[in-house]
């Protein structure tokens, strides 16, 4: 999902792109939802279909992977999360590739250092954590593992800042890198406070969405602290801090979730007691309508 995404955010900025899979099917299919996600995203411009061409054009699908990587001066690796098998990938990569081309990988809990350690130019490996879809969510992080290099992430940085994205640079190679140590550590209090029954889901995601969320794009936390004052700021932290959840494992409301088979959109019931299909539809549909409005107010 998220390769066919990269290969639609890199050819409408401009980039030539090698597409590689093992199936035609699957290259099929890549280029299919390429068209329909640019028929959404360019939806209301003129000259949409030639628009669609073109960028379809700097898309060259191979399922041979000498062809894929010859001429390429960066790779992007999407594929699955599983350590051995990124692990061959990159030993594989470094092996065939010219000495100056940068190997990134995709991955959003696998160590980088772990990933690099079958190759033998480890340097130049590098994690580029893209959020889905990357074609309309802007943050990349360019993650540093314990062998990669200061030029390595460096140029990854700038290209991926040329290219559109919005970069920013993990200077440890910890689990969760930057975004989504932050996004679990909201996530692990949200669960508790349910299990613990202080409010029920939708309260929660209320809470949320309705109060401090809709500052978050103009004012992340760290900002919002020197607003309020940091002495403000340690006062409530001696208050709450200490009766905040702290387990270093998983909420037993969710693990009794998942055992159960409520697994959210995939069963029909998660913390949500039902998910329709219509219900399920809507709420993709206005993800996906905010994340498109979001991309074009950027543009402006």
């Amino acid at each position: 999902m998220v390769g066919h995404g990269l290969a639609l955010h890199f050819a409408k900025a401009g980039y030539q792109v090698s597409l590689y899979s093992r199936t035609q099917q699957t290259l099929d299919k890549a280029i299919e939802n390429i068209e329909s996600n640019l028929s959404v995203l360019l939806q209301g411009q003129t000259g949409v279909e030639d628009e669609i061409k073109k960028i379809i054009g700097r898309i060259r699908t191979t399922r041979n992977i000498d062809e894929a990587v010859g001429k390429a001066s960066i790779i992007i690796e999407s594929v699955a999360e599983d350590l051995k098998v990124k692990q061959d990938l990159f030993r594989q990569l470094d092996q065939m590739c010219p000495r100056h081309v940068i190997l990134a990988t995709n991955t959003s809990v696998i160590s980088i250092t772990a990933i690099a350690s079958k190759a033998k130019n480890r340097d130049r490996i590098v994690g580029t954590h893209f959020w889905f879809p990357p074609y309309l969510i802007p943050l990349v992080e360019v993650v540093k593992g314990k062998d990669t290099s200061d030029e390595t992430m460096e140029i990854t940085y700038q290209f991926m800042k040329k290219a559109g994205k919005y970069p920013i640079k993990c200077l440890k190679d910890v689990p969760g890198f930057v975004a989504n140590r932050l996004q679990h550590a909201l996530w692990r209090e949200a669960i508790s406070i349910v299990e613990k029954g202080i409010a029920d889901a939708a309260t929660v995601d209320d809470a949320i969405k309705q109060s401090f969320g809709i500052r978050i794009p103009v004012l992340g936390p760290i900002e919002n602290a020197d607003m309020v004052g940091l002495d403000l700021t340690l006062a409530i932290h001696n208050t709450v801090l200490q009766d905040l959840e702290a387990s270093p494992n998983p909420s037993s409301l969710l693990k009794d979730k998942v055992s159960r088979g409520e697994l959210g959109f995939k069963s029909g019931r998660g913390f949500y007691d039902e998910w329709t299909s219509e219900s399920i539809k809507r709420t993709r549909a206005r993800l996906m309508k905010h994340l498109i409005d979001y991309s074009r107010r950027q543009q402006i």
